[in-house]
C-alpha cells in the first residue's frame, strides 16, 4: 500500500523548532515593564506563527507524500467509525505528529487535545490544517473542566485523540484520562503509532519525530480491549492505566521493529 490511510536526511524542520524554542524560553519570564526585544516580538508575531504553521503542516504532506507507507489493523476501527460511533485515540505524544494520517476523517469528526504551551498550541494550529477540531490542555486546567468539554464533543459526534503522556510528560508514561473517559461514555479505545526508518528526533522530553521525506513507514491500530467498569475503584483504575502503558508501549516497538529502529 503506497500513502497512509488512503486518504537520515535533511534537518530544517529540527533547527526551525530549536530556533523558535529557545527564543520563547528566553523571555517567558520578562520582568513587568521590560521593553520587548526584536526576539520576542518575533515569537509572539501572527504573521510568524503562520509562517511556521504551514512551513511545517507543508513539510508533514511533503514527507507522508514521497515515502512508502503500510497501514496496519485500521480495520476494526474504522468499521466502528462507520457505524457513526465515535471512538477514543490514544497515541504517545513522541508519535502525534502522523495522527493526521492514522484518522479517516471520511468516516467521522475528530478532535485532538493538544498542550495549552506555545509549542503545544503550534501543534494544535498544525492539526487544524488537517481540518482537526482542537482543545487545548494544561497541568493547571481543572479535570473535571476538561472532562466537559471532551465529553460534550464526544456527545457531538466527535472522535477524541489524546497523547496519553501529555501535557509534559513523564513519556511514554500514561495518565488515567482516557480509562475516565472510557468509564463515562462507553467509547471503545485504540492505541495508535507510526514509525519509519528514517526520522528527525527532536531534543524535547517526548523526543517527538518527525518522518523524513523518501522513507519507508508503518502505520498500526489496534483496539484495547479492557472493560473499564462504571464504578472502578482506584486499584481497578491503576491496573486499567498500566495495561494501557503496556499496549501503547507494546505497539510503538512493534512499529520500530517494522521499519528496522529497534
Amino acid at each position: 500500500m503506497t500513502g497512509p490511510r488512503a486518504g537520515q536526511g535533511g534537518n530544517c524542520p529540527a533547527l526551525a523548532l530549536r530556533a523558535i524554542s529557545r527564543c520563547k524560553r528566553r523571555h517567558r519570564h520578562r520582568p513587568k515593564g521590560a521593553p520587548v526585544s526584536l526576539r520576542r516580538k518575533i515569537a509572539d508575531s501572527k504573521r510568524v506563527n503562520r509562517a511556521v504553521e504551514s512551513f511545517f503542516a507543508g513539510y508533514i504532506r511533503f514527507a507522508q507524500r514521497t515515502s512508502r507507507w503500510e497501514a496496519e489493523g485500521f480495520e476494526a476501527m474504522d468499521a466502528v467509525l462507520a457505524q457513526g460511533e465515535p471512538v477514543i485515540f490514544s497515541v504517545w505524544h513522541q508519535r502525534l505528529v502522523m495522527a493526521p494520517f492514522m484518522f479517516n476523517q471520511d468516516l467521522g469528526k475528530f478532535c485532538s487535545l493538544t498542550s495549552s504551551a506555545r509549542a503545544g498550541r503550534l501543534v494544535g494550529k498544525v492539526l487544524g490544517r488537517f481540518g482537526f477540531a482542537t482543545i487545548p490542555m494544561s497541568s493547571h486546567k481543572r479535570h473535571v473542566a476538561l472532562s466537559r468539554e471532551v465529553l460534550r464533543h464526544i456527545g457531538e459526534g466527535y472522535s477524541i485523540g489524546i497523547a496519553v503522556d501529555g501535557p509534559r510528560g513523564p513519556a511514554r508514561q500514561a495518565s488515567t484520562v482516557p480509562i475516565v473517559w472510557a468509564r463515562s461514555t462507553g467509547k471503545r479505545v485504540f492505541v495508535l503509532s507510526w514509525s519509519a526508518n528514517r526520522a528527525l528526533t527532536f531534543p524535547s522530553w517526548d523526543r517527538i519525530m518527525l518522518p523524513v521525506p523518501f522513507s519507508r513507514g508503518v502505520l498500526m491500530c489496534r483496539e484495547w480491549n479492557e472493560t473499564v467498569p462504571r464504578k472502578a475503584d482506584a486499584e481497578t483504575v491503576e491496573t486499567l492505566r498500566l495495561n494501557l502503558q503496556s499496549a501503547l508501549d507494546t505497539i510503538t516497538d512493534d512499529s520500530d521493529r517494522r521499519t528496522g529502529r529497534l
